[in-house]
């Protein structure tokens, strides 16, 4: 006579356990991908942004070396205009012109270096999200493992884990993408990695009371 195995209710899963988590794995391996590659481009978008905020920066240099040279033009007028001579009206004229000359240059080169600040501010934004991309990625990433594990011991409770490591990955995932600022270990992903423990818990021992 065959007798069956006895098992804690809810603290072991069936054959429908079993398909519910491979579908978890599916899911959690698209995310993972998806942040993975959003994170990617957040990181090319850095470069980008930093080689364009060098770029100004290099084009502000050279317009406030044009700007020096102007000054010394000027400065040399200045003299010569004082000078006994008939060009002292020429010299004149030649003092108005580089100064508007350098008030033009001027602008140009403080535009260059606005420029290059809002570049590097960009960067570093983008910088940042990449890092919460990456966070979330990796996150996705050990609650796979955690639901492999859950599949292969048919543990249950192991499943609060996963839900909790996966709600924080995807909370910092939409954080990234609304471009909020909280870092990776802030209370809104860690709140929302409480919330989904706790939930993922009452469901487990619903089920198990449902089962007994």
């Amino acid at each position: 006579m065959k007798h069956a195995a006895a098992r804690t209710p809810g603290s072991r899963g069936g054959d429908g356990f079993a398909g519910k988590v491979a579908v978890l794995i599916a899911i959690l391996a698209t995310l993972g991908t998806m942040f993975a590659f959003i994170g990617s481009a957040s990181h090319n978008n850095a470069a980008l942004y930093k080689s364009n905020a060098a770029i100004d920066k290099t084009s502000a240099a050279n317009a406030w070396a044009h700007y020096q040279a102007k000054t010394n033009r000027q400065h040399l007028a200045e003299v010569a205009v004082h000078l006994p001579g008939p060009s002292r009206a020429h010299y004149q004229d030649e003092i108005r012109r580089y100064g508007l000359e350098k008030e033009t240059i001027r602008k140009e080169a403080e535009g260059f270096e606005a420029s290059s600040a809002e570049w590097n501010r960009l960067s570093d934004q983008e910088l940042h999200r990449h890092r919460q991309w990456s966070a979330a990625s990796v996150a996705q990433q050990i609650a796979i493992s955690l639901a492999a594990i859950t599949l292969l011991s048919r543990r249950t409770w192991l499943l609060v884990l996963t839900s909790a490591v996966a709600a924080f990955g995807i909370t910092l995932a939409a954080v990234a993408a609304l471009r909020a600022d909280p870092m990776p270990f802030s209370a809104v992903p860690v709140l929302a990695a409480l919330g989904a423990a706790v939930l993922t818990e009452c469901f487990r021992r619903l089920g198990r009371r449902l089962g007994s």
